[in-house]
């Protein structure tokens, strides 16, 4: 097939090559925002930049629990004895100005009474009656929050493309911000393919598996920041493969398929792909996962990955993870690296991933440990992972403390 099927179509790329296709491709299109309510928002992807509509703190506050009182009255030298005229608390009425030569009680968050600028712990004074005995020791200004300390009024909170995590969400709730606007999430359609799959609820005939890239696809692009829209499944019928990938590409922003995308006489896609797509890569220099296919469909970008679930998995994870943090309004990932824990011996020239785990040791530094089984059909190996390690295309031998570079599963590297 691959000797008429998409002859102009580039094939067998690097891996290199087949990232800045996706990026090119993915930097194109447009990224729709949306305003939601700022009590839904958490992990969704700030828009646009938020400046501060007041100072923070309003007010000048106390940091701890003390003695409000006027720096020209600490002591230099030895202790001094202030009369105690009101007291301060969180939220109540206005204590009492301070005059020289007198404090008022004051708890932590407490406004800082008129007249006064310092704060003297409560663990440097002495209670003498109705006043108290100041030690020597702090400083002019201690203890003090002064307004605009956390933010000036105007000064950036937040830039454009923040995760809204929890401490992004604290910031727009002291501001008082009720709506937000965000990236909309990339709607992902899956389509699985391939006579021999059923659902995970059936009891397989003979030659046949429960469907397990579906389950998979949906957990990948969900903690990739997508929504997804649809999951279909096709058995290798050619009218009726087409028929789905035209609708769930009419309502997609990126289409995933699984399966039916190499040279056998049931891998459909290619020939769908030239025939009502625009194909921009088929086949690539990595192991597992060599098949993969990108192309556009309608509107929708359109990634047909091999159908063994490791090979999905590393080929979303290089391809199709960037694309949606891209579409979702997400900064690019650092590349992370990790030296290898044992030697690796590579007898083909592709990038090879391998599945494996992450340890920091006591030298700091992030360890890689391949896992024995490593076909790219053994689910296995696939679930006891936490990282993929990519062997360069390049490389036959790696020693051991080599470093390379990792892809932590997005479940746990977000």
């Amino acid at each position: 097939m691959s000797a008429t099927i998409l002859a102009s179509t580039p094939q067998h790329i690097s891996l290199d090559e087949a990232r800045a296709i996706v990026q090119a491709l993915t930097a194109s299109r447009p990224r729709p925002t949306e305003r939601i309510a700022t009590d839904a928002a958490a992990g969704r992807i700030l828009a646009q930049a938020l400046s501060a509509p007041h100072a923070l703190p309003t007010f000048a506050n106390s940091a701890m629990d003390g003695y409000a009182l006027r720096a020209a009255d600490l002591p230099s030298t030895g202790e001094r004895r202030l009369p105690l005229i009101g007291r301060q608390l969180a939220g109540t009425a206005p204590a009492p100005a301070v005059a020289p030569g007198t404090c008022v009680r004051i708890t932590t968050g407490a406004p800082l009474p008129a007249g006064a600028d310092t704060v003297v712990i409560q663990e440097r004074v002495r209670l003498a009656g109705d006043a108290v005995i100041v030690s020597v020791g702090t400083a002019a200004g201690a203890n003090v929050r002064a307004v605009g300390e956390d933010f000036a009024a105007g000064a950036e909170v937040l830039p454009a493309a923040r995760v809204l995590d929890a401490g992004a969400l604290a910031l727009l709730a002291s501001f008082g911000v009720l709506k937000v606007s965000v990236y909309r999430r990339p709607r992902v359609a899956i389509l699985t393919t391939g006579d021999e799959l059923v659902p995970a609820a059936a009891v397989p005939g003979f030659g046949q598996l429960r469907d397990s890239n579906g389950p998979m696809l949906v957990a990948l692009a969900r903690a990739s920041g997508a929504e997804v829209v649809a999951v279909r499944h096709v058995g290798d019928d050619a009218q009726a493969t087409e028929l789905a990938l035209r609708e769930l590409a009419a309502i997609a922003d990126v289409l995933l398929t699984s399966g039916g995308a190499s040279v056998g006489d049931a891998d459909l896609l290619p020939q769908l792909a030239q025939r009502h797509g625009r194909v921009h890569f088929w086949k690539v220099r990595i192991k597992p996962g060599m098949p993969v296919l990108g192309a556009e469909i309608e509107s929708a970008l359109w990634f047909a990955l091999p159908g063994n679930p490791v090979s999905t998995a590393a080929t979303f994870l290089t391809l199709v993870r960037p694309a949606l943090r891209h579409l979702g309004g997400r900064e690019p990932s650092s590349m992370l690296y990790a030296v290898l824990a044992h030697a690796v011996l590579k007898p083909h020239e592709r990038v090879e991933f391998l599945r494996g785990s992450l340890r920091c040791g006591a030298d700091a530094r992030l360890e890689f440990t391949a896992h024995a089984r490593q076909g790219s059909a053994q689910l296995s190996g696939l679930a006891a992972s936490v990282a993929l390690g990519l062997i360069p295309e390049t490389a036959r031998e790696l020693a051991a403390g080599s470093v390379i570079e990792v892809l932590p599963l997005p479940e746990l590297w977000p």
